[in-house]
């Protein structure tokens, strides 16, 4: 049987040295210009210190106006470059292998904070955002790649797109917010071209082993599950992307889809052909034994969120106890602050309803 602390290897690029992912978290830690702070530098160093076998960043926008929240890191220009390689020779140092998870909010982008109407694959009025141009949907494209290619020249190990959760990706995807009547709309596999063009570049445009990892919703924001079973499949059978992270929101659930109940939703998705690409999911695994159940039920790898926040060595700690459990919530500002996480950070995290204790008025 698989264990949690077995390597895991990839079609391309270094093997992680288990089968813990960071998950890519929002921080708002970094600098207005989207450059790195030295309190991000230290929030994801510490967790490449604690045991992660794949560290993986914030969501990093790859052009300013597809800015999502403040303090974001950014990848969308050659001045982060700096930041960027800093903090992907730390992570190596530690044993973990890198990667930037490329972005854009897309629909998703707060007017007030990128100083513009925000975009996307068609006007939404919900948003007021309005709809892309075809030459800015290029230009999106390839900017996407071009972010790859400065993420690869900072010396990192790869990058993630990121296709869920209604950000520019997945908005695409989605027959519900992407009326367009072009190239990039109408059918399924039109909706999901961008995707697949940006796939491409990445490979055209970067070395033979760097790793690319694409995130997927499978239900809510308009998706429809059974297209976007289709289109994981044909990620992970056609030999371009090493690794897919299924966003669950909770492992153990059943579908949204009336016609899809009975079963857990990760089925749907373990039970897929995936060639030589591996398959992992976030959404809930708390514990060692939540991660170690879902690796028995066919996962490759789990994306853990929570309990990295509260501990940054976390896999060790699972090592040292299979049965161990994250601390118990609320926890206090002290705690997180000890576990790497800056004020901003803790402050932040207050957004969680019952995550940080109430400080007692002075």
């Amino acid at each position: 049987m698989t264990s949690l602390h077995d390597t895991l290897t990839l079609a391309r690029g270094p093997a992680w040295r288990n089968r813990f992912m960071l998950a890519p978290l929002t921080n708002s830690q970094s600098h207005d210009d989207g450059t790195l702070s030295d309190e991000e530098f230290r929030w994801l160093t510490k967790r490449a210190e604690g045991g992660f076998g794949l560290v993986m960043t914030c969501a990093s926008h790859v052009q300013a106006a597809g800015r999502g929240f403040p303090g974001q890191l950014g990848c969308f220009s050659d001045q982060h470059l700096p930041g960027l390689a800093r903090l992907a020779a730390e992570i190596r140092k530690h044993g973990a292998v890198s990667s930037v998870q490329l972005h854009h909010a897309g629909i998703r982008s707060p007017e007030k904070l990128i100083g513009q109407q925000p975009v996307g694959p068609s006007d939404h009025a919900d948003t007021k955002s309005r709809a892309l141009t075809l030459d800015e949907v290029k230009h999106l494209r390839d900017d996407f790649i071009a972010a790859a290619v400065r993420a690869e020249k900072a010396g990192f190990d790869g990058v993630e797109l990121h296709g869920a959760h209604s950000y520019i990706l997945c908005a695409f995807l989605s027959p519900e917010t992407n009326q367009r009547t072009d190239a990039y709309g109408g059918s399924p596999e039109n909706r999901a071209r961008i995707v697949h063009e940006i796939i491409d570049g990445i490979r055209s445009h970067t070395r033979a082993d760097f790793q690319l990892g694409v995130r997927l919703s499978p239900e809510r924001f308009g998706l429809v599950t059974t297209e976007m079973m289709a289109l994981a499949e044909g990620l992970m059978t056609g030999g371009r992307i090493d690794y897919l992270d299924m966003s669950l929101w909770d492992v153990f659930k059943e579908p949204e889809d009336p016609a899809l109940k009975g079963r857990p939703l990760m089925s749907l998705f373990t039970e897929l052909k995936r060639g030589n690409t591996r398959l992992g999911a976030a959404g809930k695994i708390v514990t060692g034994e939540h991660a170690a159940d879902r690796l028995k039920h066919g996962l490759d790898f789990v994306v853990i969120g929570r309990s990295a926040i509260l501990h940054h060595d976390w896999p060790r700690r699972i090592a040292a106890d299979p049965q161990a459990r994250p601390a118990a919530l609320p926890v206090t500002a002290q705690h997180l602050r000890d576990e790497g996480l800056s004020d901003t950070f803790v402050t932040y995290m207050r957004n969680w309803k019952g995550f940080v204790a109430e400080e007692a008025a002075a």
